[in-house]
């Protein structure tokens, strides 16, 4: 079957995990966290909808998302600048009788408006703790022939109880109806849980969130599919390539430090399916005489004049003569000292680490620095 994409809505939510993740969200929404040395986890969904030939976005946001406005801009980077479909930010109050929204169904009550003018008629939704190169056609395409109510795209993989709790857990036949729905639940071992996109008729869509708000219902995950798993055809699409689950700090820090693993860029950044981004017009990075560089992700504009080993350095970075930077992440614009030692460190934007100064954590806990802070 042939889907045609132009026929597909997509949204995309902001702001879904950012308490999972609240050292990094504290100025931001998740969707603006930055990663991978030059793109925010926004991009990811953005660039996977667009190369699916999907022509109509809405983001959703709640709070604190600035930045995210300013990452987007008028959306020319990802082909979404248009006079009919295009990209739409949904602030949150979308309606007189809704506040701060409490989960995904009363984020989307307060989008409503907008999904019912839209003329397309099927509905892709995905969050931004899920970072991959995914295309959502056959997902639609399996949606169709499945003739499901929601299709969910999962993945089976051994999970700790951390990343349990903060997973929907599924329980899928070999026919690939989903029986049994797990939310927060302290399990751990191999398990299929939700990459949190979905699909659904948007007829389907309209009806369940009016529904549910005149219920008093917020979580899709509780009220919706675990709730009515016997009564809906709730179907699991199985994704079984790259892709990096952002539940916590620390899979954060080791998202990112994968990259560096040449064979998985290649399998996340796709020649035909480009992630694209903001485009930030930086001279080429700057390597001193006797700077050392080893098995690093360097973005443009920065300046090297240390020693660098196993890191992620975004744009404009800058490490002093003397230092050494091991196993850590530096996000834009940080600046490392002289004869500085900085060992499983995570550095927001516009850090800055004066001279002669020692930072070491562990592997299993690396140290956080907010954004501007001086050390």
């Amino acid at each position: 079957m042939n889907v045609n994409m132009g026929n597909v809505l997509g949204l995309v939510f902001a702001n879904m995990h950012d308490i999972t993740v609240g050292d990094l969200t504290k100025s931001r929404t998740m969707g603006s966290i930055l990663f991978g040395g030059r793109y925010r986890l926004i991009d990811f969904p953005l660039s996977n909808m667009v190369n699916s030939g999907i022509c109509e976005v809405g983001v959703i946001t709640k709070s604190n998302y600035q930045s995210l406005l300013d990452h987007l801009g008028s959306a020319r980077e990802w082909d979404l600048s248009r006079k009919k479909g295009g990209l739409h930010i949904l602030p949150p109050f979308g309606h007189v009788e809704t506040g701060l929204y409490r989960g995904r169904l009363e984020a989307l009550y307060g989008a409503l408006s907008f999904i019912k003018s839209s003329l397309t008629e099927y509905v892709v939704l995905s969050d931004c703790d899920v970072v991959t190169n995914m295309d959502y056609k056959p997902i639609v395409e399996q949606h169709v022939e499945s003739g499901a109510d929601i299709t969910v795209v999962t993945t089976t993989k051994v999970v700790s109880t951390e990343q349990a709790l903060n997973s929907t857990v599924f329980a899928v036949g070999v026919d690939g109806r989903i029986h049994d729905v797990l939310v927060r639940c302290p399990i751990s071992g191999q398990a299929t849980i939700s990459l949190n996109t979905f699909v659904m008729k948007k007829d389907f869509l309209i009806d369940l969130i009016q529904t549910s708000f005149a219920r008093g219902m917020y979580s899709f995950e509780q009220d919706v599919l675990q709730a009515r798993v016997k009564e809906l055809n709730i179907r699991s699409y199985n994704y079984d390539k790259f892709f990096r689950k952002i539940d916590n700090v620390l899979s954060y820090f080791n998202a990112n430090l994968d990259l560096i693993d040449v064979e998985n860029s290649k399998a996340l950044f796709l020649p035909k399916r480009p992630i694209y981004t903001k485009v930030r017009d930086n001279a080429p990075s700057k390597y001193g005489l006797d700077s050392s560089v080893t098995n690093s992700l360097i973005a443009d504009g920065c300046v090297i004049e240390g020693e660098v080993e196993n890191c992620v350095l975004f744009r404009g970075v800058k490490i002093g003569k003397g230092s050494k930077v091991k196993n850590s992440i530096l996000m834009q614009d940080t600046i490392i000292g002289k004869d500085c030692e900085i060992s499983y460190v995570i550095t927001d934007k516009n850090v800055n680490i004066c001279n002669n100064r020692l930072l070491t954590s562990s592997a299993a806990y690396p140290m956080f620095i907010g954004k501007g802070a001086s050390v």
